[in-house]
């Protein structure tokens, strides 16, 4: 038998106030005054505090980006050829700071500045050649697991699917709680699912050994005590839904995510929904597969009264459908963690067409 021998971040930062670290924390990688840092940073934060603390030094860029929609192939490219194009030589590294959207452009385009070709060439299991230039993460809101897995999920022309490479991950991760202040709830909430949606996945999937069920059950018990059980201060949950948001990333390093992405990849391809949110309308419906799970998800959404979207599927056509169910079936490791090799048996076309008439 042969083991994987995946790689893990190599350093991280903990801790309130941390992000004031940075120029302390990079500034060791810098390759020269000519070769800058890059910033990728949600645009949300334009004109904030959190832009003016950012270390720029020399000819250091800031490039925002909008993230209301999530990462693009061709919009990775575009971002290197920029780079490229702007400063004729490599740069130093890659920073992106933000949600999900950031950490997996961030990580994108560290790759594709040390690789040929167009991103989407690299959409699937360990396709990348070349190391990543130095890239680091700084989560500014928790549950994606973006920060510290070996993945970067783009939609392409064809196919919404990861670059899963030893390449991925970043370099140095910062995880300072306070950057998640003043999230909004319903943001926050489905971020925070994503979490525990993959903890649920991971859990019960045919692929679950020691490495992943011992972080995905310490991720499950700190999403239980953030959305379910306890009586948190802000600064308490802000920290542990951090940790939630690290552990559950590392619960499918060695394992999967199960049949709530691999439907939420359909409607994302189709519709442009939002991953978190996308998670949470699938998983509403999926009683069928993680009863327990479902439960605890459904008294959650009460506590919270976070509303769910629905009739999303109600007026698609036989194509629309067709594409969905294609791009979700396409995610073979997903569905085999969910039921195992014979999952065909069980999820067919008919089956999945009849699940999102649900949503």
């Amino acid at each position: 038998m042969n083991f994987r021998n995946f790689p893990m971040v190599p350093r991280v930062v903990f801790g309130r106030g941390s992000f004031d670290q940075l120029d302390e924390i990079i500034s060791p990688k810098r390759k020269s005054d000519n070769a800058p840092f890059i910033f990728l940073v949600d645009d949300i934060f334009k004109d904030t505090g959190l832009e003016k603390k950012i270390p720029l030094k020399h000819n250091d860029k800031i490039i925002f980006v909008n993230s209301d929609t999530e990462p693009k192939t061709f919009q990775v490219d575009t971002l290197r050829d920029t780079i490229v194009q702007e400063f004729g030589a490599l740069p130093s590294g890659v920073l992106g700071i933000g949600g999900g959207t950031l950490m997996d452009l961030a990580k994108a385009v560290a790759i594709m500045l040390a690789n040929p070709g167009s991103s989407a060439d690299y959409q699937g299991w360990d396709l990348v050649n070349k190391p990543a230039l130095y890239h680091v993460g700084i989560p500014t809101i928790s549950g994606t697991g973006a920060e510290v897995s070996r993945t970067t999920v783009l939609t392409g022309p064809e196919k919404k699917l990861g670059i899963n490479s030893d390449y991925t991950p970043f370099d140095q991760v910062v995880l300072d709680p306070d950057l998640c202040t003043g999230v909004p709830r319903n943001q926050w909430f489905y971020t925070g699912m994503d979490c525990y949606i993959h903890c649920i996945e991971s859990l019960t999937g045919t692929y679950l050994n020691a490495f992943s069920q011992s972080y995905g059950e310490k991720a499950l018990e700190l999403c239980h005590e953030v959305f379910l059980n306890g009586a948190l201060s802000e600064e308490e949950s802000r920290d542990k839904l951090m940790m939630a948001s690290w552990h559950g990333g590392m619960s499918i390093a060695y394992s999967q995510v199960g049949v709530a992405h691999a439907m939420s990849y359909g409607l994302s391809y189709l519709l442009g929904t939002r991953h978190g949110v996308g998670n949470c309308i699938v998983f509403d419906q999926l009683e069928e597969f993680y009863p327990e799970g479902v439960k605890n998800f459904k008294q959650m959404t009460d506590r919270y009264e976070v509303e769910i979207p629905r009739g999303l599927c109600g007026a698609l056509s036989d194509a629309e459908f067709d594409t969905m169910i294609n791009v979700s079936m396409g995610m073979v490791p997903l569905w085999e963690n969910a039921m195992g090799k014979d999952w065909k048996k069980v999820i067919t076309p008919g089956k999945l067409r009849s699940m999102y008439e649900k949503m």
